[in-house]
């Protein structure tokens, strides 16, 4: 059992929150909940031993393995992928190869009463009685299984870990911390650039081999099939719930309506006695009874009201232009890289009103597409736009082309038109831009920051045609119910690349599914398509068996 004592951070005299206390115990599968900025990140840092309290701390057994999946990874690129995740087992390997060196000391030696004789045999003793505890391990059958399952090829074994991006360098460090069967497991938004196939796989993982499990993710799917145990951080303090996300929504609607209540009861109290107060505080025979008012008015502690959840904004898109019949018709389109053939000869239409979702694992040509229709790269074969096509596209670097002098407020200021120009600072605060926060420099922002703007952006443009690749990175839960709500009232044509399957549920009502070089047409949405697929995988290992 790992726990949590008293634990309080402050900054500046400010508590983030106060007097933490909780248990971990084995099979717990814990979501961490929260606003942004309630210290989720800081508490999970706290207890992975990558930060330290102001007070309290963080008690576990001398041999716990407490291993720490962050938001953000400073690896170095010195080897293969391979080589990589097999630094899970470098202690292991490493107390092998300090027993054989010890083994060989005592072969050698002949001072058989001296104390270091004895301290020799005494380590090698204990090193032997841990390394032989260990089950036996094929350790290269254990690291291609991971890897495989988080989406790697055999071809990607031997490439430098240098030649991914940021997303896949976080994946082998999930593979690392997974091959290492930690007693704690504690991962920071881990689905993020994660194709859909590897998040299943993740949450197999984790549910039947994980021993416990803290995760913090805005991937509502995610967490409600891997968790049993909801912690909430609100207001400084904590709320813990024995059950899953979904489950815990309706159990903090009901308190914070009980709260409510407490709250209106107590200023109804406050009320009256105030006004019995005032009223009879001249009257020299009700001299005691006003005396006695007072006292209860200063002994009363006044009931606390947790943070309400806003993401009851009504944001909607301006009214689309009407387009043609057909916004998109691709005819035989072919990728190519050098030798490497992205897709051949795919061929699809978009009818206008659409809700197209494009599926598929990592580098099976989403994004490819994508940029095809943009007109970003060049390709064989036909893509043609309908009459008055107007686009509106999300790219996953779309951060990088807002202003970097203008501040937060001036960035959506200057497009904002009508009735939306009143409710500039409501739908800022919405994506998270409150208080100071608006008045900066676009350029001083964070990556996540300048994400939420510049969806911002996209969602008072005028446009028909949306096109949004992996927009929901970044982006907290009540901010993806607000997008996705603004996204449902949409009136023009829609196409979504995403793996966050609760994101997509109700929007797409047509999947196009990318693999092995082609491009799969499904007329269901993507309850239907996961369901089938899956009916799919399994008829796929019966035939190999």
């Amino acid at each position: 059992m790992i726990s949590v004592d008293a634990v309080s951070v402050e900054f500046n005299g400010s508590a983030l929150f106060s007097n933490i206390t909780f248990n971990i115990n084995e099979n717990d599968r814990i979501a961490l909940m929260g606003k942004n900025g309630a210290g989720k990140s800081t508490l999970l840092k706290i207890i992975a031993g990558a930060g330290k309290p102001t007070r309290g701390k963080i008690s576990a057994p001398k041999d716990a393995i407490i291993a720490y999946l962050p938001q953000h990874l400073l690896t170095e690129d010195t080897a293969t992928v391979f080589e990589e995740a097999s630094k899970a087992f470098s202690k292991i390997l490493n107390m092998k190869k300090r027993i054989d060196e010890l083994n060989s000391q005592l072969e050698t030696r002949t001072d058989y009463e001296s104390d270091e004789y004895a301290k020799i045999i005494e380590e090698v003793s204990e090193l032997s009685e841990k390394y032989y505890s260990i089950e036996e391990i094929n350790f290269d059958a254990e690291v291609e299984k991971t890897l495989m399952g988080l989406g790697f090829l055999r071809s990607d074994f031997t490439r430098q870990t240098k030649e991914f991006s940021g997303g896949w360098r976080m994946r082998i460090e999930l593979a690392k911390i997974l091959l290492q069967k930690p007693d704690l497991i504690l991962l920071d938004e881990p689905t993020n650039h994660m194709d859909i196939e590897s998040i299943q796989w993740l949450e197999d993982f984790l549910v039947n081999n994980a021993k416990a499990v803290i995760v913090i993710s805005h991937d509502k799917a995610f967490v409600d099939n891997l968790t049993n145990r909801t912690i909430e951080i609100t207001m400084g303090r904590i709320y813990d719930y024995k059950t899953n996300y979904t489950h815990y929504l309706q159990l903090r609607k009901e308190r914070r309506e009980q709260q409510q209540k407490q709250f209106d009861d107590q200023q109804k109290q406050i009320a009256d006695i105030t006004e019995f107060i005032e009223r009879f505080k001249g009257t020299y025979s009700k001299t005691l009874q006003v005396q006695s008012r007072v006292k209860m008015l200063e002994k009363i502690e006044i009931v606390q009201v947790d943070e309400v959840d806003t993401s009851h904004l009504n944001l909607k898109f301006p009214p689309a232009p009407r387009s043609g019949n057909f916004p998109v018709i691709v005819e035989d389109l072919t990728k190519r890289y050098g030798d490497h053939v992205v897709f051949a000869n795919a061929s699809l239409t978009i009818n206008r009103g659409e809700r197209v979702a494009l599926i598929g694992r990592n580098g099976e040509g989403k994004s490819t597409l994508v940029k095809a229709i943009m007109g970003e790269i060049d390709y064989e074969g036909k893509v043609q736009l309908g009459h008055n096509c107007l686009i509106g596209y999300f790219a996953q670097d779309q951060a990088a082309k807002l202003d970097g002098d203008l501040t937060v407020f001036q960035t959506i200021d200057q497009i904002a038109e009508g009735d939306i120009r009143t409710k500039i600072k409501d739908i800022l605060g919405a994506f998270m831009f409150g208080g100071e926060t608006i008045d900066k420099k676009v350029k001083v922002l964070s990556g996540g920051e300048k994400t939420r703007l510049a969806m911002i952006k996209l969602l008072l443009s005028p446009v028909n045609f949306l096109i949004l690749d992996e927009p929901t990175n970044h982006l907290d839960i009540k901010t993806k119910d607000i997008l996705k709500e603004a996204l449902k009232a949409f009136d023009g044509t829609l196409i979504l690349v995403s793996h966050d399957r609760d994101f997509l549920d109700g929007l797409a009502n047509k999947v196009f599914e990318f693999g092995n070089k082609r491009i799969k047409e499904h007329f269901e949405d993507i309850t239907g398509f996961l369901r089938n697929k899956k009916l799919e995988n399994l008829r796929d290992v019966e035939r190999k068996n």
